[in-house]
């Protein structure tokens, strides 16, 4: 009997929680973000300034206010209703939502619905709003109104290189025009990744690390998103203290606007990535170097990054000083920060013990900084790197750390969900994620069907522990109706009926029902838009008359016949945009 209760105590930090145990562990961390709102008073104010910003002429047709959640039945909801219609102060609309971006996400709802307008951003697009009616004849919804509620508490944005691939060279103007999208788009769970480097510059120093040795760790700005994840360093460096500092400004207006409209930014902790002077200061601690990494030339002075072992007391000194840092300098706004140590880097040994080892010191510095904190992890490694992460590693990271501390990114959902495969991380909470682009590159498609169903199916699956919906994109602005219909599924319950929703989707984009635009794009849905493998090259075939998807592996060859049908398909592309613009004079809209 004893042997068989040593047993039963040595799985139960194993056996997931029940249903109830994981609703209670999620509910106590909301309720504990709740706290660090801005007051109703400042989001009802965010969220006018975001209308302000979108249709300033409208701005004395709309009431925004922010209730509780008791209104909302318990959950996060926008609430669309008519104003009193003998108001003579010029009201029409009234928008109620638990924060303001639920406010933002409801007015883009019936901007949308109502009034036949499309929000994208400027390189797809752009805002068209001339179809919404002049103030005073906004359309009237019915009845005592539409309420819509999150199915899931969060809508996750970002990946931990779109930094690179879309951001770097932007400045106020243009990241408030993205965080107005993400309100309206009813992203609550946004990475904000900005300035890290002076932080870092200001930790390290108090460990004795010069700003030369910085010199030839920081990545340069185009760059960065691969020097923090430790797969290079230098490379495009260095960064000037003028960069720095202005980095920091960046990402304290970006945070403070963020919070204004009731977001919860996620920031980054220390994953153990460490500048080489470090070795030769602590020499006794357990520093190991890695191997290349795509590097040029395997040159050592990009490549073969340095890693502080997450067993090493010095771990915890540095991951505990940044985030107290971090706090420091922008106050005690979160208590989720991502972390990706083995992100294309795999541990040392496969041992289960050494590996949930691991994962409670990495905590251990986060929570020792916070001691709320939550860790956020991509689970890109569970995928990439299958061959290493089986169910013994994956249980023992994913126990690593308290129930309820940590939350999974099923980064590549849309095409390799790994909740099917891991009786849903081995129940740990996830988010449902919408990887879709790689590398920043432009291409014509996606995987409509499996947006507009898969974040239902996880949900509703026996034993979910989802826990929001995400877009994980490597590069934005492109392929912009993928990402709609993805942001709407943050407050969809039930599956789209996909023909009927591009049927709406079109006449917004372009301002009116037009039955061959309708046509060209169920066949854009049921061709480049179902490209089931997520990384796609399309081109046209006439020998079967439709759109073939193909992957090409490595071998030379094929890689040089891919590079020669995307320009054949590139020329197809190129004549059928003319000829379309040869029919545009006799078309509906000329």
């Amino acid at each position: 009997m004893s042997m068989f209760l040593l047993w039963v105590l040595m799985l139960l930090p194993f056996l997931p929680l029940s249903s109830s145990s994981h609703s209670e562990a999620i509910e106590a961390l909301l309720s504990r973000l709740d706290t660090k709102r801005a007051a109703p008073s400042v989001q009802e104010s965010a969220a006018k300034a975001v209308l302000q910003r979108l249709l300033p002429t409208h701005l004395d047709s709309f009431q925004f206010e922010i209730v509780s959640k008791d209104v909302c039945g318990g959950k996060s909801c926008f609430w669309i209703s008519n104003y009193n219609v003998s108001s003579k102060n010029g009201l029409e609309i009234m928008i109620k939502g638990t924060t303001a971006v639920e406010i933002a996400s409801g007015l883009h709802w019936y901007i949308k619905y109502w009034c036949g307008a499309h929000v994208s951003w400027d390189k797809t697009g752009g805002i068209q709003i001339a179809s919404i009616p002049k103030p005073g004849s906004l359309p009237l919804v019915k009845d005592e109104g539409v309420l819509i509620q999150r199915p899931v508490p969060w809508n996750y944005y970002q990946n931990v290189v779109t930094s690179s691939y879309s951001y770097v060279w932007w400045d106020w103007e243009r990241w408030e025009k993205e965080i107005d999208w993400m309100a309206l788009q009813g992203v609550n769970l946004p990475l904000a990744f900005n300035g890290q480097e002076a932080i870092w510059q200001k930790v390290l120093m108090d460990f004795n690390i010069s700003k030369k040795d910085l010199n030839g760790f920081f990545g340069g700005p185009a760059f960065l998103a691969w020097a923090r994840m430790g797969n290079l360093h230098g490379w495009g460096g260095p960064l000037s203290q003028n960069w720095l500092d202005q980095q920091l400004v960046l990402q304290k207006q970006i945070l403070s606007r963020m919070l204004e409209l009731g977001m919860t930014p996620v920031l980054p902790s220390f994953s153990g990535n460490v500048p080489e002077a470090l070795k030769k200061i602590f020499p006794s601690a357990n520093i190991t170097r890695l191997g290349e990494w795509n590097t040029v030339d395997n040159n050592t002075r990009w490549c073969c990054t340095y890693l502080l072992d997450a067993s090493d007391p010095l771990f915890i000194q540095i991951g505990k000083a940044f985030i107290k840092q971090q706090i420091k300098e922008y106050g005690d706004v979160t208590d989720i920060y991502n972390c990706d140590t083995f992100n294309e880097n795999s541990p040392p040994t496969n041992d289960p013990a050494y590996i949930s080892s691991l994962g409670a010191a990495i905590y251990k510095a986060m929570s020792q900084g916070d001691k709320d904190s939550v860790w956020l992890m991509q689970g890109w490694l569970f995928y990439s790197d299958s061959g290493f992460w089986k169910p013994p590693q994956m249980k023992a990271l994913l126990h690593s750390v308290p129930f309820g501390k940590m939350v999974v990114l099923d980064l590549f959902a849309d095409a390799k969900p790994i909740w099917r495969t891991s009786s849903q991380f081995y129940g740990t909470p996830y988010i449902w994620c919408m990887l879709h682009n790689f590398g920043g590159n432009i291409e014509m498609y996606g995987i409509l069907d499996a947006v507009s169903s898969g974040p239902v199916d996880a949900r509703i699956s026996k034993n979910s522990t989802m826990v929001g919906v995400g877009m994980c994109m490597e590069g934005i602005e492109q392929n912009a109706v993928v990402y709609e219909l993805m942001s709407e599924m943050a407050f969809r319950s039930e599956k789209v009926q996909l023909v009927e929703w591009l049927k709406t989707y079109s006449y917004r984009r372009y301002g009116k029902a037009v039955h061959h635009v309708e046509a060209a794009w169920e066949i854009l849905y049921r061709t480049i838009y179902h490209c089931t493998d997520g990384i796609a090259v399309c081109f046209w075939d006439k020998s079967i008359g439709h759109i073939i998807v193909t992957i090409f592996l490595f071998p030379f060859w094929k890689i040089v016949l891919q590079n020669i049908i995307v320009i054949f398909y590139g020329m197809i592309h190129i004549s059928m945009v003319l000829l379309s613009c040869l029919d545009y004079a006799n078309s509906p809209f000329s």
